[in-house]
């Protein structure tokens, strides 16, 4: 048993029902606040978008072309124009696409923040993304069989997971998944392991696929093509540049995602524990299956403020740069009712997430805990 699942206080059916009255009654005083203060907020970071965007390009540029008659300039122009490409497209895909497509910023009325129809800088769809994540992972939060972002069909993260001998891959697996992390979201809601396995009737494939690969295609043609176009005959700089940006944020956004998921003290869950269940056990629920990462403003904003995880799995349609301060109430509400709040900085978080994916890629077995709420299993 993890130390957390030792620590944590079993509760009863009234006071379970008082916990989620005060996290909904959380909810509900933060809503009645958001306004002008959360438009501004969200205005400006796509501004900075916009501009490490528009440098990092034009340094790539400057690296590529002027690097030919200066060529002390090369390495250091596209060295910046990576890091500043890289930062634009993690702010975009965290901060701005994933927190839009989420409704935090429906209230403001404009097309541009409208999560019905944002489409973000990534070869995933956000149709599917709408619903691979916002429905099936916010709604049935780390529960077997529900859950597809468990492991994403490739990696054993908990014991409960079956074992197979195809496991044993998983930590090279998790290398190149992390390297290629866009592509994974993209074909997530494609299900080709029942494509692969004749069990998707014939022509869905195709019909599902379509839209995927028009968004992958216009991706390609604009990082791969139009911009090192752009460059001329010095156009493998720029190519590389973008790939080497695209990589970045690959890695990042993994690393993030999966410390806010698959920590040592993450939980899962069965399927028998959500049968007639309650708010409160929907919020304990989360709390027990997502860990915060530890590391002030600038991590909130590089993390689109997926440090704060726990928030966002109970509150996914506040406006994320409010998370911080919410964490401090919630911190408290979580105190008073003995239940455990996971964080830890980034390296420990990723730590425990890479042991994880080593431990798991050999058979083990689960154990239920004691003192857990009924129908949560704990790896032992």
């Amino acid at each position: 048993m993890t130390s957390a699942a030792n620590a944590a206080r079993r509760l009863g059916p009234q006071e379970l029902d008082a916990f989620g009255a005060e996290l909904d009654a959380l909810h509900t005083r933060t809503m009645a606040q958001v306004g002008k203060v959360d438009a501004d907020y969200i205005r400006k970071v796509v501004r900075w978008v916009r501009y490490c965007g528009f440098g990092g390009r034009a340094l790539l540029m400057v690296g590529a072309i002027g690097g030919a008659f200066v060529p002390w300039l090369l390495w250091p122009a596209c060295i910046a124009g990576v890091l500043l490409l890289a930062l634009s497209k993690i702010m975009e895909n965290m901060e701005v696409g994933h927190n839009v497509i989420h409704g935090q910023y429906d209230f403001m009325g404009d097309p541009q923040f409208n999560s019905r129809t944002y489409e973000w800088d990534i070869v995933a769809t956000a149709d599917n993304w709408r619903h691979s994540h916002n429905f099936r992972h916010h709604t049935y939060t780390n529960v077997r069989g529900m859950d597809d972002d468990i492991g994403y069909g490739l990696l054993r993260i908990f014991p409960e997971q079956r074992w197979r001998p195809f496991y044993l891959m998983q930590p090279f697996i998790a290398v190149v998944f992390a390297l290629y992390f866009q592509w994974g979201v993209a074909i997530q809601e494609l299900k080709l392991g029942r494509w692969f396995a004749g069990k998707m009737p014939k022509g869905k494939m195709r019909r599902d696929f379509s839209p995927v690969g028009r968004k992958m295609g216009r991706q390609l043609l604009k990082d791969y093509l139009l911009f090192p176009a752009l460059a001329g005959p010095f156009f493998l700089p720029v190519l590389l540049g973008n790939l080497a940006a695209n990589g970045i944020r690959n890695i990042w956004t993994y690393v993030i995602i999966f410390c806010g998921h698959f920590t040592a003290d993450a939980e899962v869950f069965p399927k028998e524990s959500i049968r007639n269940e309650s708010r409160g056990h929907w919020y304990m629920r989360q709390l027990r299956g997502s860990s915060n990462i530890g590391g002030g403003r600038v991590m909130d904003l590089l993390s689109g403020n997926l440090s704060h995880q726990i928030e966002h799995h109970f509150y996914p349609d506040i406006p994320a740069h409010r998370y911080a301060t919410l964490a401090v109430e919630v911190r408290e509400i979580c105190a008073r009712y003995g239940q455990p709040y996971n964080t830890g900085s980034l390296p420990r978080q990723f730590g425990e997430v890479v042991w994880r994916i080593l431990r798991h890629a050999f058979p083990s077995r689960p154990k239920r805990v004691r003192n857990a709420p009924e129908g949560v299993l704990q790896q032992a």
